[in-house]
């Protein structure tokens, strides 16, 4: 039945990643019928099932996890030729689109310095990324690289430089009893709802930010769900919940109508360099050599 459609494969390599027709359909960008339409399509090219489907789950046969294997890093290398062919089609060095989460931190511009003085054709170009889709750019190839708040666990996607660890601080309103504290143990979160974030952010995600038990095991309260940073600062000078912020972060929007407390007992917050499986441009990996030059560098002079 002739040569698949480049869409055919991408509603195939969505669907295996996914494990769902509803989320490979908001990835794609089209409804969940329309991928089920291009998998019988494929797989009717094929010759055989490639997943299959029940009303509890879906997952791959063993041909479609032999196609999976086979397909995924061709259509990688394929893109990644097609992004060094028009970086030299533009002349020069390309564009480096680098996303970036709320704040664009010290490390960061200076990598970024020294990847322009290093790659001086090569035009950069910085993308702030939802706090409510850490991952969606990257995966939708709106940028090349990104540095998002770990932790990073898609299959999809590899980690480069993990940087950046800082303790948590908690804000929250002027009026909440906490606020006249110098810090507070983690236990204590228990008596305060927090601010988590909704969209398409993975389940893993949101909890790290705003975890539902404390170490020990105490539930949290559950508070108010925000799409964006801004939404859950205001959320806090109404008094309408906390929320976990780094400390840097939290240096940053410092205001008079939050306070910022500082939290022991919790695991510090990281960044991470984020990229696709197999797309590691001479682009992508210059800045990444420019990151580890800077933050290797900041280790050794603290």
């Amino acid at each position: 039945m002739g040569t698949p459609e480049t869409r055919e494969l991408e509603a195939f390599l969505a669907l295996a990643e996914e494990l769902h027709f509803g989320r490979a359909g908001e990835r794609l960008y089209v409804s969940q019928s329309r991928v089920s339409q291009l998998l019988r399509t494929l797989e009717n090219r094929v010759g055989a099932r490639l997943v299959e489907r029940t009303s509890r789950r879906v997952r791959l046969t063993p041909l479609g996890e032999q196609l999976y294997g086979g397909l995924r890093p061709a259509f990688d290398a394929i893109n990644t030729t097609l992004d060094d062919v028009r970086a030299v089609a533009a002349g020069g060095g390309g564009l480096l689109r680098l996303g970036f989460q709320g704040t664009v931190n010290n490390d960061v511009m200076e990598a970024l310095a020294l990847f322009q003085k290093e790659h001086p054709d090569c035009a950069t170009e910085l993308v702030e990324i939802a706090f409510s889709d850490p991952f969606g750019p990257l995966l939708r190839r709106e940028v090349d690289t990104a540095v998002v708040l770990m932790p990073v666990e898609e299959s999809e996607l590899v980690v480069g430089q993990v940087f950046s660890a800082q303790p948590q601080t908690l804000a929250v309103s002027p009026r909440h009893p906490f606020a006249a504290r110098d810090s507070l143990d983690a236990e204590e979160l228990a008596a305060c709802p927090l601010i988590s974030v909704r969209g398409a952010a993975p389940e893993y995600w949101r909890r790290a930010q705003a975890p539902d038990t404390t170490p020990e095991g105490l539930a949290i309260p559950v508070g108010p769900t925000v799409a964006t940073l801004q939404e859950g600062l205001a959320l806090v000078r109404a008094d309408r919940g906390s929320l976990l912020l780094c400390r840097p972060t939290a240096d940053y929007y410092g205001r008079r109508e939050i306070t910022f407390v500082p939290v022991t007992g919790l695991p510090d917050s990281y960044l991470g360099l984020v990229r696709r499986r197999g797309h590691e441009t001479a682009r992508v990996r210059g800045f990444s050599q420019a990151l580890a030059t800077v933050t290797g560098r900041l280790r050794d002079n603290p």
